[in-house]
């Protein structure tokens, strides 16, 4: 089964930039869909953007709709979230998840539709 492994958090002023990725281990993902989620203390996890894995096609949540990018490389079975114009309240960890199935609504944004998660990593926006 395949893993998803984030990397690319950290610490970072307000204003700047950011990459996060996620690779598939074990086996490439061949799934349907691929997101970005980050967990909010009060709200839990929440959807931030996401991607059709065979087509390419994008959905964002409202907050960073315009400043972060979601995308991905099928060969690779890498996904990325390109963060521009940080603020301190994007600061969260962030989560990768895979659907493997087709969904009947579109791009899903809840998190229980996501069936692979990874690990999380740690961003930290300061101002």
């Amino acid at each position: 089964q395949a893993q998803l492994i984030e990397s690319g958090g950290g610490s970072v002023q307000a204003g700047n930039s950011q990459r996060l990725s996620c690779t598939s281990s074990g086996r490439p993902f061949s799934g349907a869909y691929m997101a970005w989620f980050r967990q909010d203390p009060m709200k839990g996890r929440v959807f931030v953007a996401a991607i059709n894995w065979n087509y390419g096609t994008t959905y964002y949540g409202d907050a960073v709709k315009g400043r972060f990018t979601i995308s991905r490389d099928n060969a690779k079975s890498a996904l990325y979230l390109d963060m521009t114009s940080l603020r301190p309240e994007d600061t969260a960890t962030y989560y990768c998840a895979g659907r493997s199935t087709e969904h009947e609504y579109g791009i899903p944004v809840a998190a229980v539709s996501y069936d692979l998660w990874g690990q999380g990593t740690q961003v930290t926006v300061s101002s």
